[in-house]
Parts: structure tokens; C-alpha cells; sequence
């Protein structure tokens, strides 16, 4: 079985757009001691500006975690951990996009 040269791009896209939320979520948490989620919009006009790049490129990662952790914890039920899932991967193709445009228009620069 062969893919397609964008289906691979598209895969690559992907697993860098995880990797790299992966690696904003926990940065932030090395840095600050504390998880990366969504209650860091409820802290105020200036620290939820500072915050929203970091949710905005972080946020598959924090919806993954969050899912399985729900998962295990409260026994939510699959269809929902499949649709957390799938917005999860849709977010991180999409940011995904974006890392790898800039990192282009860096190196190219």
C-alpha cells in the first residue's frame, strides 16, 4: 500500500502539530508549576491575552489529556472520547499548518 506525497505531508502535519502542543503544554507546566488548560482564560484581561498563544497551539494536547484522563476517572463513554478525539486531531492539523508555514517562512528567510 502506497500513500499519496500529501497524505504524508498531511500525516507529518499532524504528529507536528501534537508534538508541538505537547511540548508548549508541558513547557508551560515546567515553567509555571502548574497545567496548561482552558482556566488560564479566567485569570484576568492581561494574564489570558498571555496565555492564549500557548492555548491556542497547546489546546490538542490539554483536550487529549483531558479525555483520557475522563476516560478512566469518570467513565465517559467511547463515542465521546472518539469526537474529543477527532476535534483534538483536527485543531492539531490546523496549528500544525502553522508551525510548519513559519517554520518554512524562518528558514527561508
Amino acid at each position: 500500500m502506497a500513500l499519496s506525497p500529501m497524505a504524508v505531508e498531511n500525516l507529518q502535519t499532524l504528529v507536528l502539530g501534537l508534538a508541538f502542543a505537547g511540548l508548549l503544554a508541558t513547557g508551560f507546566e515546567v515553567l509555571t508549576a502548574r497545567r496548561a488548560s482552558f482556566k488560564l482564560l479566567q485569570g484576568g484581561v492581561l494574564p489570558a491575552l498571555a496565555a492564549l498563544p500557548i492555548l491556542a497551539f497547546g489546546a490538542p494536547f490539554i483536550i487529549l489529556r483531558n479525555t483520557v484522563r475522563g476516560r478512566r476517572i469518570e467513565g465517559r463513554p467511547v463515542p465521546f472520547v472518539m469526537l474529543a478525539t477527532m476535534i483534538a486531531c483536527g485543531w492539531s492539523l490546523v496549528s500544525g499548518r502553522v508551525v510548519l508555514d513559519l517554520a518554512h517562512l524562518v528558514a527561508g528567510a
